[in-house]
């Protein structure tokens, strides 16, 4: 798949360019590099594809391929998050439990995330707002 994503993403489509910088992340079709994965995720974030953004805010997030910029990474993981891609508000939502990323301290911006994401069917998403459920944790009622 990694040879036919590349002609897309060498005509400059977006979602191909998401996907090979899948392959490059995992090694899947390519040998793994981190930097190339960062490279063609920052190209379709560049264009505004949600699926771009987010990958690229993960690799901001955790050092791969990019200097770590936890800042920069919650910029482009809200990119995705208000065009509604589910795995962005996830990560979003977790950044604002912790105040991470230049973000404030807000629960109750978190939890909204958390449903945002949860709502579209979002396994992880679903599993933390059980778990906080199930803590105890105040969750603010539905707006």
């Amino acid at each position: 798949a990694a040879q036919y994503y590349r002609l897309a993403a060498d005509q400059g489509k977006a979602r191909a360019q998401a996907r090979l910088g899948e392959c490059y992340r995992w090694g899947e079709g390519t040998p793994e590099d981190q930097v190339k994965a960062a490279q063609y995720f920052r190209l379709a974030a560049d264009q505004g594809y949600s699926g771009g953004q987010h990958g690229y805010a993960i690799g901001l997030a955790l050092g791969q391929g990019v200097p770590r910029d936890d800042n920069e990474a919650a910029r482009y993981y809200r990119l995705a998050a208000d065009q509604g891609y589910a795995p962005a508000q996830c990560c979003l939502a977790q950044y604002y439990l912790h105040g991470e990323g230049g973000l404030p301290k807000d629960h109750d911006e978190g939890v909204r995330s958390y449903r945002l994401a949860a709502d579209q069917g979002w396994p992880l998403s679903q599993l933390v707002l059980g778990s906080m459920l199930i803590d105890d944790e105040h969750i603010p009622a539905d707006e």
